[in-house]
């Protein structure tokens, strides 16, 4: 009887203990099952730690008027947007404004960390903290290829930092702030999850997205998003939007990308790259049969620049590649990733296929060139008034001009139809087509003028997809598919 007894006991004991541990763990007092959990309940503490660090940024230009819009950006009537541009209203009495958002505060010689795209139009930046203070500064250096920048302070004093987290160790349903300036309401704490990692919308060149609910709006571009140790896991810069404003999908760079951009923007004042000078296309299911791999896996060689590393190693047009410097390459943003990575000027061994049989050359990575994955600015206003918008595609598209052609870099007499400009989030921009880029055939019917396109894509259906071949300078050719994805 006795044993029975000291058997219930303990297990009453036990019982006593899990409930008692369970709500010590839950942040709660025992008996308090109905008060939500203590680190639910304010987020102030973090709060208090990061705001001080996180800045407004005025771009200005002292040199002329603000441009309304900026190459590449969809300059269509109304929605959807993306990138969290402001409007930009002109003083004359006053530096114009040709941006404005949100930076933070790193480490201790006055860097504030920004999008390039809030800054890429000025020659100042007026950076304004929290407590009141003002900077003016001139020393921009920016990464359009990341859409990264850095404003450097000249201070003496020391100033309020935020240190980089690791992004890689943030998983889906990890808690997040978003600080920043929505609407030029500075200050501005929004909160949410990690919705998804790993994002490319193919808005630029290199791309490493977190996904977040947590609410961003315009003017948030730049800010800091932080995890639950007030360490910046991500840089906010752009959203998914029918509306132009916040519908649940906001986009931070991760810091593991961030920090790299601006160690290396800080020390040298520009990103140093690898580059290889290929043309490629995945290989998909279909390539992979045609070609007689047993895998989809790998990128083909299209086209290949002249003078380049690619060249100069022997590659040719049709090669796949399955591998260099001994990292494997399953498709095109992996490649991209590894050529940038490499060492410059050291050679590396490239593994591909050539007609069907695996062979093993020498390549010598060189430096990207500035303007590489760049597009030059259309500097062409009275095409601009001419411009078709096709809001399905998510382009504008003009007729081919000598002059146009010209400045792109297409031969004088070429003719067609051009695509002008590109809403950052629509079809188009999701597919990888750019501005600049020639359109041959809308769903496998060719145009031969910007009315032609319109029409073309007003018949076609993006739920079935709509094929669109396409030309760069350079001559590749290629068909990509504009598909709706399903709503669920």
């Amino acid at each position: 009887m006795k044993r029975c007894l000291l058997i219930v006991a303990c297990l009453a004991l036990g019982s006593l203990g899990t409930y008692l541990g369970q709500s010590l763990l839950q942040g709660r007092p025992a008996g308090a099952e109905n008060t939500p959990p203590k680190e639910l309940t304010s987020y102030r503490g973090i709060v208090k730690r990061v705001l001080p660090a996180v800045v407004s940024i005025e771009a200005q230009s002292k040199t002329g008027k603000a441009r309304q819009g900026r190459s590449g950006d969809m300059q269509l009537p109304g929605p959807p947007r993306s990138f969290l541009d402001l409007p930009r209203p002109v003083d004359e009495d006053s530096p114009a404004r040709v941006g404005f958002g949100s930076g933070f505060i790193t480490g201790t010689k006055g860097v504030v960390v920004t999008n390039n795209h809030v800054v890429a139009d000025a020659d100042q930046v007026l950076v304004q903290l929290g407590d009141g203070r003002k900077f003016t500064s001139t020393k921009i250096r920016t990464d359009p290829k990341t859409d990264l920048a850095i404003v450097l302070l000249d201070v003496k004093q020391a100033l309020p930092a935020l240190e980089f987290g690791d992004s890689n160790e943030m998983e889906i349903g990890d808690r997040v702030l978003a600080v920043g300036a929505p609407f030029g309401l500075a200050g501005t704490v929004t909160h949410g999850i990690i919705s998804s990692k790993g994002r490319s919308l193919r808005m630029n060149m290199y791309e490493d997205f977190l996904q977040t609910d947590a609410a961003i709006n315009p003017g948030n571009s730049g800010g800091p998003l932080v995890n639950l140790e007030g360490k910046v896991i991500g840089i906010n810069s752009a959203i998914k939007s029918r509306s132009g404003g916040f519908q649940g999908v906001g986009l931070a760079i991760s810091s593991n990308l961030g920090k790299t951009i601006v160690n290396a923007l800080f020390k040298e004042g520009v990103v140093r790259r690898g580059y290889l000078g290929v043309g490629i296309r995945d290989v998909d299911e279909e390539l992979a049969t045609e070609l007689g791999l047993k895998e989809a896996k790998g990128v083909q060689v299209t086209r290949l620049f002249p003078k380049a590393p690619g060249e100069k190693a022997g590659l040719k047009s049709g090669d796949v590649i399955l591998k260099l410097g001994k990292k494997p390459v399953r498709d095109g943003r992996e490649l991209q990733t590894v050529v940038a990575g490499l060492p410059l000027g050291k050679p590396v061994d490239v593994d591909i296929i050539r007609d069907g049989k695996p062979k093993s050359l020498k390549v010598v990575i060189e430096e990207q060139p500035k303007t590489f994955g760049t597009t030059r600015p259309l500097r062409l206003p009275d095409l601009s008034r001419k411009a078709v918008p096709v809001e399905k595609a998510g382009l504008a598209v003009v007729d081919v001009t000598p002059e146009l052609a010209e400045a792109l870099g297409y031969p004088d007499d070429t003719k067609g139809v051009m695509v002008f400009s590109i809403n950052r989030v629509g079809l188009a921009a999701v597919a990888g087509i750019k501005p600049g880029t020639l359109i041959l055939s809308v769903d496998k019917k060719a145009v031969k003028s910007s009315q032609e396109a319109r029409e073309a894509f007003a018949r076609a259906s993006t739920t079935k997809g709509i094929a669109v071949e396409i030309r760069g300078p350079t001559g590749g050719k290629k068909t990509v598919v504009l598909r709706e994805k399903k709503e669920e």
